[in-house]
């Protein structure tokens, strides 16, 4: 449930600007997310959000840091709580979760742009990944198996 709120609001602060907590609030409340201030408070400091640019919005964290980017240990978490199978056939890639989570685990799988892969789609329990041949796709279920086991 946590990280399908974080990737509700990384895509809130992405498709408008938010200036306030209130305002975001009110945004991720029409994704079905009544949180309270404290809540989306923490949300905010563990996605490591900023408020920048000529309007104040927030904003994602632009650099990565050595221990990787906040969108890396998103999807670490959200991996870690969300994937329950993941196959291979040929340079697609399935991967299989619980029902209703594969929106927000493809949201965070998508911000964090694998060189590897070309696309993505997700239905309400499965994730079909697309690499451009047998290698890279191979290299896609190394990177997501070691990213689960963190």
């Amino acid at each position: 449930m946590k990280a399908r709120r974080q990737s509700v609001i990384l895509e809130a602060i992405r498709e408008q600007s938010i200036r306030s907590q209130e305002q975001l609030r009110r945004r991720i409340r029409t994704s079905g997310f009544d949180v309270t201030q404290a809540t989306l408070s923490r949300d905010i400091r563990e996605m490591g959000l900023v408020k920048g640019g000529a309007n104040g919005a927030y904003q994602a964290p632009q650099h990565a840091q050595r221990n990787g980017s906040s969108a890396e240990s998103m999807l670490q978490r959200a991996l870690a709580e969300q994937l329950l199978r993941v196959d291979r056939v040929q340079q697609l890639v399935l991967l299989r979760t619980n029902l209703g989570h594969a929106q927000s685990l493809c949201a965070a799988l998508d911000s964090v742009r694998l060189p590897d892969i070309v696309g993505t789609l997700a239905g309400e329990d499965t994730i079909l990944i697309i690499a451009p041949d047998v290698r890279r796709a191979k290299a896609v279920v190394k990177t997501i198996e070691e990213m689960a086991q963190t």
